[in-house]
């Protein structure tokens, strides 16, 4: 009886035995992850505020796939500092997994904390046009998001309206559509000079861009061999922005970007300066407008000024001190390559594929995407240079933007203190 006793003690130890090994061996094949079947949270930090809802109906897509991994999108953009904040969360140890950068002089600053992304299957698919502001000695460090173009958006019903018939492409040109835009009681800009990106990178970018070598240029500022000052181009872009203020809404440095959004998709202005990221906000008050692109013309050589900002937005790299790297990677593969994530960035989101791997459809981006794209197929195109200033000229430079717009400085005024911006920036 007692040996019977220790054998039935030996089978169930063993017993027990086998059964917890078996429980381990399925949770690892269920979670990819250890025993206790704990979720590995990747936080990603991005500015875009217009593609929020998409990217959380996103998260839940993928977590379907993934049940290991649990997404964290956080958001700080429109009127908010990104930099800033990232900057912030550096410092205060809670720094993300996946965050946004804008490539080139960005891309210098944090090069330290990025991972080199060269080997991820998407790279070889990335369009020319979107590799070069974040590739270091033919290594990669991020994923562009998409190209964003950017100029004047116009009402085509209202120009018609008004007796436009040939599209303005020199500044005496949209002047001239400007004053018949009045005539005809139409506001023809919505000015949303509230918002300092608008004006201190964007509004900005045709004056470095039409610099006949801008990379050159820049790298004269630094040196102190080119001048902001009695720059012609800078002098031309100083007039384009009082034409704008001149024939647009009232009281522009308090209007937002949704208000000015607002005005455009209303009817009540024909113009706007702001890129193909704004159809889905435009859309959702009235779908049915008939949209297009106007270049922002800054002098009387139409070929010159037939060109709009394009250029990569934002690029996702990925923190290399991150303890979810590889986790991080899939969700980035999986945003350009899954079936979910091709739908969303054309049809959600409204964006033009930084990858040749997403067929995007003219009817698919919208009025606006499509007539970005048309612009970059005819290679008539000023790159984004903003990502190639000092850390902080942007909100520095829309600061003495916006005094010049208040009545507080003229345009010598003005350009001295972006000078003195560039000036007391530079490395």
């Amino acid at each position: 009886m007692k040996n019977f006793r220790l054998t039935l003690a030996l089978l169930l130890v063993c017993s027990m035995f086998l059964s917890a090994c078996g429980s381990s061996g399925g949770s690892e094949g269920e979670n990819g992850n250890a025993a206790s079947g704990e979720k590995k949270k990747v936080t990603v930090f991005q500015f875009k505020t217009e593609i929020v809802d998409g990217l959380n109906e996103l998260k839940v897509e993928f977590e379907k796939e993934y049940p290991d991994i649990q997404l964290d999108i956080q958001t700080v953009g429109g009127g908010a500092d990104y930099g800033a904040a990232l900057k912030t969360k550096f410092a205060s140890n809670d720094a993300p997994d996946i965050f946004s950068n804008g490539g080139d002089a960005e891309m210098e600053m944090w090069l330290d904390h990025l991972e080199d992304l060269s080997d991820q299957p998407w790279v070889d698919d990335l369009l020319e046009l979107t590799k070069e502001p974040m590739t270091k000695d033919g290594k990669v460090y991020g994923m562009p998001m998409n190209l964003e173009g950017w100029g004047y958006i116009y009402n085509k019903d209202l120009f018609e309206q008004a007796g436009i018939t040939e599209l303005p492409k020199t500044y005496s040109e949209l002047e001239a559509a400007a004053k018949k835009l009045q005539e005809a009681g139409i506001t023809a800009f919505a000015n949303a000079y509230q918002e300092w990106w608008l004006l201190g990178t964007q509004g900005v970018n045709p004056a470095f861009a039409q610099q006949p070598d801008p990379n050159a240029f820049i790298q004269g500022l630094n040196e102190g061999t080119e001048k902001i000052t009695g720059n012609e181009k800078f002098e031309e872009w100083a007039r384009l922005l009082q034409l704008t203020l001149d024939y647009g809404n009232k009281n522009p440095l308090t209007t937002d970007y949704n208000t000015a959004i607002s005005l455009l998709a209303t009817e009540k202005a024909a113009m706007m300066q702001n890129g193909n990221w704004a159809q889905t906000e435009i859309d959702a008050i009235n779908p049915d407008l008939n949209l297009g692109y106007l270049p922002m013309a800054m002098g009387d050589n139409a070929e010159e000024n037939d060109k709009l900002n394009v250029g990569v937005p934002a690029n996702l790299v990925i923190n290399k001190n991150s303890d979810v790297k590889e986790e991080a990677k899939t969700f980035l593969n999986w945003l350009v390559t899954s079936d979910m994530g091709k739908e969303y960035i054309v049809q959600k989101f409204k964006f033009i594929p930084a990858v040749t791997t997403i067929d995007a459809k003219p009817e698919d981006m919208g009025d606006l995407g499509a007539a970005v794209w048309e612009y970059v197929q005819a290679e008539k195109v000023l790159g984004r240079q903003s990502a190639k200033f000092p850390d902080g000229a942007g909100q520095e430079f829309a600061g003495a933007i916006q005094a010049y717009l208040a009545g507080k400085s003229d345009t010598n005024k003005m350009l001295e203190d972006m000078q003195a911006t560039w000036d007391n920036l530079k490395k």
